[in-house]
């Protein structure tokens, strides 16, 4: 590509480039651009004349078109690089060592890039750097490379390529491995992420090897029922969400509206005052100046604040109560669905008037098994108490309104606790008791609470005993590439150490999320392209083939990464708080079921060597990142196969991936599928994911209660821990841009 991007006029380059796809019917293209380069003597505006001239020609027909697009841009780009650089190369992609030299300078780099790298390293990594994997990239795929991620100076120019980010970020993950095989790591992490089989997630991908901004993608807090937790709580969203991580907020430990204050009855105003004061940070704290901060919060559905939690969203009613910049989740224990399923009562408690007359927390139970548990005997016990104030409601009553909710906002997200913590790896630890904004994290958690404060020395010396406040490095397989180029093992080799180096490279603000972070180790490996690669295959979205496809795909998937967390246990050591864990005792393959030769031999390995990483995988929405990767978002199917992506200052035409007149059978409508073939194939890949999925509802605006209540039922009856959104025909939704890795 270099070569012919020097040597060539502009009019012959674009004369090979269209050469290059036969199926475009390219001379009408070519008229017109011999025709545009007449006209424009300003480069910069050919270009995207050019551009767009392509972009008009795409169709499902003519897809490849997105390909000359991305080539136009590309050659755009370089020019506009090579002349911010000034550094006199001819070649678009030389003197690496160069340009981290001055982006260091300039503040925009991380000074450990020049400290732990010789030059001689950097100048043999930039020989590893293969310009011609900038033609995998699509139109839109590096449009929004170009526009989010790549390094820019401080007054927006651009520093970067997209060859040079990739390696940047390989060599900023394996900046602290063994230096006698440091250099083949970051060339492999290189050829990982520059083939597209694999991305890092959207902050990784920001701010590896930059000097500003954090790596992870989404934290969990548990709120304090105090005020202080309350107020402090609120600080660490506003941290977390200023270094650009979305975060999941668990209000189930604050007493209710009409609760007692210091035995003052009547003065407590619930859950709904602090969710405003949660709004008002997600809207003024903005992430990195890119957008404004996102966060989701929870409430357990026996709460007796779940019905104005369920209506925050709502557009109706009174603002005062409303909290429309949040979203919601509801946490929801197998007895309320059982209930619902029977149309019996539910009961709702104050979690105040709970600890103080029985001596525990509801929240702090779940049934161990299905039907029979600890919750239900304290839910019950609750009932029974007379001390108790409690409010009796049809459970139905509270689903319509979960329902109602859903088809107006697409939310509150289902969150099956119980399930959740009956294969949790780690409940010697303490137990999940909700999710993050895309509900695919659980991870142990619990309350930062205040031990002490006191004066020492003319200071004031706060003292507090931090809770588990979750932490998620994400990163994604793109299937239908891995799958398709046989490299699955190898990409998750390397893919879990880059997780695992995140973890010890980040800088986190919030003290007690650095101490979970580094207690649990915990990674989340993802995929994304589930349609993509079905389409490939020729495989049927309503089928039992692709339900037996998506549970031996993830299995093995599970398998390799296991294998890899416990290789570098060998090497690195285990994760802190491996002794007593699921992964010790055996008991988390026990609960799976796994007992092949394989898999009883990856047994005794993980008995011997232990395991680096307490959590694992975790299946993100990825929208962003996959159109980087020229593939379909996460376990998702497609909305269309031809439409337009549209942001706030650009329309740009998109067909799904691999689109010819075979895959086109294959690429079947969200809302035209039937929503039961995903929940099967998702409760299929469940088994294998031992956090969870972002799993998305796909309903048209006039469904019946009755099937959308179907769907929810079908989906506890399967054992899937979590549902996002549920997305209607009739509203348009957002994904987490934190997570989308």
């Amino acid at each position: 590509m270099e070569n012919t991007l020097t040597t060539l006029s502009l009019r012959d380059w674009l004369a090979d480039c269209v050469a290059s796809f036969p199926e475009l019917e390219g001379e009408r293209f070519l008229e017109r651009a011999k025709e545009l380069e007449l006209k424009n003597t300003n480069r910069s505006s050919l270009y995207k004349q050019l551009i767009m001239e392509a972009l008009n020609c795409l169709s499902m027909e003519e897809p490849q078109w997105t390909f000359v697009a991305a080539r136009l841009y590309i050659k755009q780009l370089y020019e506009e690089v090579q002349e911010n650089k000034g550094f006199g190369e001819k070649q678009p992609y030389s003197n690496l060592y160069g340009l981290i030299e001055h982006l260091v300078d300039l503040k925009i780099y991380h000074r450990d890039l020049l400290s732990s790298y010789s030059a001689h390293e950097i100048k043999e990594a930039e020989k590893w750097i293969v310009p011609e994997r900038d033609e995998l990239f699509t139109y839109i795929g590096l449009k929004t490379l170009a526009d989010r991620y790549l390094a820019k100076g401080f007054n927006h120019e651009l520093y970067e390529l997209p060859q040079e980010r990739w390696m940047v970020i390989a060599l900023f993950l394996m900046k602290n491995e063994d230096q006698k095989h440091r250099m083949e790591l970051v060339k492999e992490a290189y050829w990982a992420l520059s083939n597209q089989y694999m991305t890092v997630a959207t902050p990784t991908l920001a701010n590896a090897g930059k000097s500003y901004g954090q790596l992870s993608s989404c934290f969990i807090d548990t709120v304090d029922d105090s005020l202080r937790g309350i107020f402090d709580s609120n600080t660490d969203a506003a941290t977390v969400s200023k270094g650009g991580g979305g975060l999941g907020v668990y209000l189930g430990k604050i007493r209710s509206r009409g609760s007692d204050i210091r035995g003052f009855k009547g003065n407590s105003s619930g859950v709904i005052p602090w969710m405003k004061q949660l709004n008002n940070t997600a809207v003024s704290v903005d992430q990195l100046g890119q957008r404004q901060g996102a966060i989701a919060v929870y409430l357990d559905v026996w709460h007796k604040d779940i019905f104005e939690f369920l209506d925050a969203k709502l557009n109706n009613g009174d603002e005062r109560m409303r909290t429309h910049d949040l979203f919601t989740g509801v946490c929801i224990p197998d007895v309320f669905m059982e209930k619902v399923e029977r149309r019996e009562d539910w009961y709702l408690f104050d979690p105040h008037e709970v600890r103080r007359y029985k001596g525990y927390s509801l929240e702090d139970f779940y049934d161990e098994e299905k039907g029979n548990g600890s919750f239900r005997t304290r839910y019950e016990e609750c009932i029974s108490d007379e001390r108790l104030s409690k409010q009796c409601v049809p459970a139905i009553e509270i689903m319509k309104r979960i329902m109602k909710s859903q088809l107006e906002t697409g939310t509150p997200f289902m969150f099956y606790r119980d399930t959740v913590n009956r294969l949790n790896p780690n409940p010697h630890k303490g137990m999940v008791y909700a999710s993050n904004l895309c509900t695919e994290i659980m991870q142990n958690m619990s309350a930062t609470t205040v031990k002490s404060e006191e004066t020492e020395d003319g200071e004031i010396i706060i003292r507090k005993t931090p809770g588990d406040y979750v932490v998620c490095n994400l990163s994604s397989l793109s299937l239908a590439r891995v799958v398709g180029d046989q490299v699955l093992k190898r990409v998750i080799d390397i893919q879990v150490r880059m997780l695992d180096n995140v973890i010890d490279h980040n800088s986190i603000d919030v003290p007690q999320a650095v101490l979970t972070n580094k207690k649990y180790r915990a990674i989340g490996v993802g995929t994304f392209g589930w349609h993509h690669l079905l389409a490939k295959e020729g495989v049927k979205w309503e089928s039992e083939e692709a339900v037996a496809y998506a549970d031996k795909l993830y299995e093995e998937i599970n398998y390799h990464v296991i294998n890899a967390s416990s290789d570098l246990a060998k090497e690195k050591g285990k994760y802190a708080a491996f002794e007593g864990s699921d992964w010790d005792s055996g008991d988390y393959f026990t609960k799976r079921d796994y007992d092949s030769e394989k898999w009883k031999h990856l047994i005794e390995k993980v008995k011997d060597q232990g395991i680096r990483n307490g959590y694992l995988i975790a299946v993100a929405p990825n929208s962003s990142t996959s159109i980087i990767a020229n593939s379909t978002p996460s376990v998702d199917p497609i909305f269309k196969k031809f439409y337009s992506e549209e942001k706030k200052n650009y329309k740009i035409p998109v067909t799904a991936p691999d689109l010819n007149a075979e895959t086109a059978w294959f690429y079947k409508s969200a809302f035209h599928i039937d929503q039961r073939w995903s929940i099967l194939q998702n409760a299929a890949r469940q088994r294998h994911v031992d956090q969870s999925i972002s799993f998305n509802l796909y309903v048209t605006h006039d469904i019946k209660a009755k099937d959308l209540l179907d769907l929810h039922l079908l989906s506890f009856e399967k054992g899937l821990k979590t549902t996002y959104y549920t997305r209607s025909t009739s509203i348009e939704l957002e994904g987490c841009e934190s997570c989308e890795s």
